[in-house]
């Protein structure tokens, strides 16, 4: 969805190239994505990289054969994954920059080059994404390197039957709950399908103050990737019913927040 991607072969070993896609200079801080890799390199949790360019985003990574991507359908496939996640957050590393979401919310807004989103309900659904914006603001939070990108695509299955979560492009200083919303969101789940991942990220359990904070980043995540889509629809790029569905969770999850939180 962001970058164009091709197989290659050198002295019998396969590799993988990545180059920028349309407007994703606008898009990624490669500097930051370079210090990212550095950081979390003693860990062994990404792909193999055997070069990247801070300058332009090229990466060389080699190919990991026999490999998979998580299903997001099979509880044990996520139940792993979420596992790996929170392993990785509980690290608790550090970089130099913030993945500040309502910040990229109006980023990518002013990117539309002062054109009308194509949601005609668009301002009233920020207004709403506002509200659960100030609510966030107040809640304690697992403040770590975060992957924003945690989806079930970057997931790899190893033939080694290890996990590699790979493509930390937009990673930053986060709540580490921001991963397991944007997890949802790619994997278009329904409100059952959440309530199992939250479950499997807590295993201990999880409390209602945690969940209708995911309920939250869940809804201003959906917004993000709803205006970070119409920005690349401009560019020609359209992703149909995916970027209608973000759209959809942004409006759907203020509606569950308010309910949910009627409770505590």
């Amino acid at each position: 969805m962001t970058n164009q991607s091709f197989l290659f072969d050198c002295q019998n070993q396969t590799y993988i190239m990545r180059i920028a896609g349309a407007g994703t200079d606008r898009l990624i801080n490669r500097c930051q994505e370079y210090e990212v890799y550095q950081t979390i390199a003693p860990l062994h949790l990404s792909d193999d990289i055997v070069y990247i360019d801070p300058a332009n985003g090229y990466k060389i990574s080699r190919y990991l054969q026999k490999s998979r991507v998580c299903n997001a359908k099979d509880a044990s496939d996520v139940s792993r994954c979420m596992q790996t996640l929170r392993t990785f957050h509980n690290q608790n590393l550090m970089v130099g920059h913030t993945f500040d979401i309502w910040r990229q919310i109006n980023f990518y807004e002013s990117l539309w080059n002062k054109k009308n989103s194509v949601f005609g309900d668009y301002a009233s659904t920020k207004e709403r994404a506002s509200q659960l914006k100030q609510y966030i603001d107040t809640q304690k939070k697992h403040w770590t390197l975060a992957h924003i990108d945690a989806v079930p695509d970057n997931f790899l299955f190893t033939a080694e039957n290890e996990i590699r979560l790979i493509d930390w492009e937009y990673a930053g200083m986060q709540d580490a709950c921001v991963d397991i919303a944007m997890f949802a969101i790619y994997a278009m789940y329904d409100r059952k399908d959440v309530e199992m991942l939250i479950d499997a990220y807590y295993t201990e359990g999880c409390t209602l103050n945690v969940r209708l904070k995911i309920y939250a980043y869940i809804a201003l995540c959906g917004l993000l990737w709803s205006n970070w889509c119409e920005y690349k629809r401009q560019l020609g790029i359209k992703f149909g019913g995916y970027a209608v569905r973000q759209n959809e969770y942004a409006k759907e999850y203020y509606e569950i927040f308010q309910t949910e939180r009627k409770r505590i």
